[in-house]
């Protein structure tokens, strides 16, 4: 996770794009292919079948949501400024 001081839009890139491939593995490793965003979870609890895997994505899940959010924060911060 970045600090507070690395929390650029250009590192905030940086992370979700290694997220984003190790999310891919998962995706391809369980045949993961909800139509949308809100089943994916559903389907992931019942595919995952490692808990270890299961966790992880969760906590992928989880940090990209965190980082997406910051990186909206930080760009409607510089719109507004």
């Amino acid at each position: 996770m970045l600090n507070l001081q690395e929390l650029t839009i250009s590192n905030i890139q940086k992370e979700l794009e290694v997220i984003s491939q190790e999310m891919l593995v998962l995706i391809k490793k369980y045949d993961l292919s909800a139509t949308s965003q809100l089943d994916i979870i559903d389907m992931a609890r019942k595919n995952i079948t490692d808990q270890q895997d299961y966790i992880r994505f969760l906590e992928l899940s989880l940090e990209g949501r965190i980082y997406g959010e910051a990186a909206a924060a930080i760009e409607n911060a510089t719109v507004t400024e």
